[in-house]
């Protein structure tokens, strides 16, 4: 009997491509569930069928939710410009660089926001919002690589959160199934940019 193997929302050969299944040399217990295999160098691929599972089901949670009630996060540098063209087009609020401790949390912040929802790039390096967010009873969802602790999350989407590439297409994928899922755009079109153009400028050091 064969079994019916579900579209992914793009093709596998992207999501190597792009990096998005590759993982660090250490893997912590809970994210083992996702792994696919361990490469001869000793870093932990990740399965792309449950990357994919994932971002679809992030979707849909997050469409659940008015867009200007979403607060979506990144420390890392390699997440700030594609976070913002996600919040550009769906209409949420990107922080991007330093999280200013009370942002959601200290009404009296200039800064202060008040979100439904919070999506953070990298759970380590965006701590002060998990830690924030968890503290008002605010559902986190979270890029998780094979090394980060899920302590505070609630949806862990398992990804490369370092790369550039990936983060750019992950969060590429996010906006336009979120834009699917709302009607913006038909349940097969595709966004006006390409995921490439969602990637931050390499940093030279």
């Amino acid at each position: 009997m064969s079994t019916q193997v579900r579209e992914t929302l793009v093709p596998a050969e992207l999501y190597r491509k792009a990096g998005v299944v590759y993982g660090t040399q250490i893997c912590t217990r809970y994210m083992r569930q996702f792994v696919h295999r361990i490469l001869p160098e000793g870093y932990y691929q990740l399965d792309y069928l449950k990357i994919d599972e994932r971002l679809a089901i992030a979707a849909k949670f997050l469409s659940m939710f008015e867009p200007e009630k979403i607060a979506v996060v990144s420390v890392r540098i390699y997440g700030q410009k594609p976070v913002r063209m996600m919040c550009e087009r769906i209409g949420c609020k990107a922080i991007t660089g330093r999280i200013i401790p009370g942002t959601f949390t200290n009404p009296n912040l200039e800064h202060y926001v008040e979100p439904d929802v919070v999506m953070v790039t990298d759970p380590r390096m965006d701590r002060q919002a998990v830690v924030e967010a968890s503290k008002v009873g605010v559902p986190v969802v979270a890029l998780a690589d094979t090394d980060n602790s899920i302590e505070n999350l609630d949806l862990v989407i398992p990804a490369n959160n370092r790369g550039r590439r990936s983060l750019a297409l992950i969060y590429w994928i996010l906006t336009r199934e979120i834009l699917r899922r709302r009607g913006v755009l038909k349940p097969d079109e595709d966004l006006d940019v390409s995921y490439e153009e969602f990637m931050a400028r390499k940093v030279f050091k």
